[in-house]
């Protein structure tokens, strides 16, 4: 099974006062054309669709297009709310559009979402955890006392039998380091002293693990466990990165590929110093 990862499309952003909506839509429209010639079965976007809780009309407009060139490619879509969301508004809708296989969970319902596919190495498992703070699974625990972020996050991913015999997809919008070690650039929302943190280690037994909220594509301590970034330079300190999708090969358990697809702005960002 061939699956596009991306993340952190950020629609209807603006940097520095101007608008990214027309870059935006220049690099949305180089992905469908990767997507023409390598034909993936799905395409996973791990969170912060949008830039806002309360988007503009041209960024809802410009993801309803993207989303519907997927679906007109036969092309299933597996979709996140990020922090940058509002999980209720990514929500809407969402039971509707399963019958055209777009699977899209903005609000955890205190149980991981869950769905199964088929391909020529047979059963093989998806799961989205949209964005997760330790107060949205208090409503559904029982005990009163606290959670970091990390517990959270394992209590929700607890909720499901996962077999690991199987080959496991999963989707999340987390702070997630490899020993405390992550790039992270200016544009992401920071969490003073890093509460939000956690290892990836909590993600082991997943085959892959599209990760967003970072905006640097890495890897995080091991090739499977990968944060997919922006696919545009959203701050300075994006300045050297090199913007893409992530191109993963599922076959058998235990034989995962991954290949970056570079993007190319519209609009290069440039820092340009001088002397005053």
């Amino acid at each position: 099974m061939k699956l596009f990862h991306l993340s952190d499309l950020h629609l209807g952003k603006r940097v520095y006062a101007f608008s990214m909506l027309s870059d935006q839509r220049y690099v949305l429209e180089q992905v469908c054309a990767l997507a023409e010639r390598h034909q993936p079965d799905g395409i996973l976007l791990s969170g912060d669709l949008y830039d806002k809780p309360i988007p503009p009309v041209e960024a809802v407009q410009l993801l309803d297009e993207f989303l519907t060139s997927m679906q007109q490619m036969g092309i299933a879509v597996y979709a996140i709310s990020g922090n940058h969301d509002s999980a209720g508004r990514v929500d809407f809708g969402s039971r509707i559009l399963q019958q055209q296989n777009l699977h899209i969970c903005g609000a955890f319902d205190g149980k991981l979402y869950h769905v199964s596919k088929e391909d020529a190495f047979g059963e093989i498992h998806f799961y989205l955890l949209p964005f997760l703070k330790p107060a949205t699974v208090s409503a559904f625990r029982e005990g009163g006392e606290s959670l970091t972020y990390a517990e959270a996050v394992k209590w929700a991913l607890e909720t499901v039998d996962i077999d690991t015999t199987k080959r496991n997809v999963l989707l999340a919008h987390q702070f997630v380091t490899w020993k405390g070690t992550a790039e992270e650039s200016d544009s992401e929302t920071k969490t003073l002293g890093g509460v939000d943190e956690m290892d990836a280690s909590l993600f082991f037994d997943f085959d892959y693990v599209a990760l967003g909220h970072l905006h640097s594509p890495q890897r995080i301590g091991r090739d499977t466990i990968r944060y997919g970034g922006s696919p545009l330079k959203y701050s300075f300190s994006e300045l050297r990165q090199k913007k893409g999708v992530t191109l993963v090969e599922i076959q058998e358990k235990g034989n995962v590929t991954t290949e970056f697809l570079p993007l190319e702005p519209l609009h290069p960002l440039r820092e340009i110093k001088g002397t005053l």
